[in-house]
């Protein structure tokens, strides 16, 4: 794969991750919304069928990492850090063009952000907020859920066909519904730190009316958590396996 189609293919994935991913919170939390008060579990699935459309359709480009931890946790394991900077570049471009494309498809439910008398805070719709703010325990959830998230993926290229006949993905993308199930509660799992950073950026620039803070202050959290735990998935998986 040439460094122009590493570039190309992680922005598009990741702006479908995001698009389908920030969306699907939008749908759920906006005032005038037709999915509103939908819950949790549509958006873990949101985020997970975002992963199943932005990495089948980045793979045959890059490869569909869509994610620096994943991008890491595989230098790690392979030892080939060559590429990883064009890959983190093109998700970071490719997360904040999803999150702008779920600004406009959500314009108008924004816009009415302005009009209601009770006005909604919108960072959670683009990046992670934890529920309870203590910066250990966050990050140590970010470390664990990263490490679940990486260390299968490294397995599954263990398994002879998976990856070659396209199944990988699909397994990759209920591996990260799961997470959310079981992981999401504390911090929202970010579990990617484009995921978190790009759109974080895009809230902070874009016009949305009523937006309140994009917590600045939190956002190094779910950088540096998934980091950690991809590097840590890498060398468990060199261990053991």
């Amino acid at each position: 794969m040439s460094n122009g189609d590493i570039f190309v293919g992680e922005i598009i994935g990741t702006a479908i991750l995001i698009l389908f991913g920030a969306g699907v919170v939008a749908a759920v939390v906006l005032n005038y919304s037709k999915a509103k008060d939908a819950g949790w579990i549509v958006i873990t699935f949101g985020w997970g069928f975002g992963v199943l459309a932005g990495a089948y359709t980045a793979a045959p480009l890059s490869g569909g990492h869509l994610n620096p931890a994943v991008t890491i946790g595989i230098a790690v394991d392979t030892g080939d850090w060559d590429k990883v900077p064009v890959y983190i570049a093109g998700q970071m471009v490719g997360a904040f063009l999803g999150a702008v494309l779920c600004w406009l498809v959500y314009f108008a439910q924004f816009q009415a952000n302005a009009e209601d008398e009770i006005a909604q805070p919108t960072l959670g719709i683009f990046s992670t907020t934890p529920a309870i703010r203590n910066p250990v325990a966050n990050l140590v959830t970010e470390i664990i859920a990263t490490m679940a998230l990486v260390l299968p993926i490294l397995a599954f290229g263990l398994t002879k066909g998976l990856g070659e006949s396209g199944t990988s993905i699909l397994i990759v993308s209920f591996l990260v519904v799961g997470i959310g199930l079981s992981l999401g509660g504390p911090t929202g799992y970010a579990i990617n730190p484009a995921r978190d950073l790009g759109p974080r950026i895009a809230h902070a620039l874009l016009p949305i009316p009523n937006k309140g803070t994009s917590d600045w202050s939190y956002a190094w959290i779910p950088v540096v958590g998934p980091l950690i735990g991809a590097v840590l998935a890498g060398i468990v998986f060199n261990a053991a396996f």
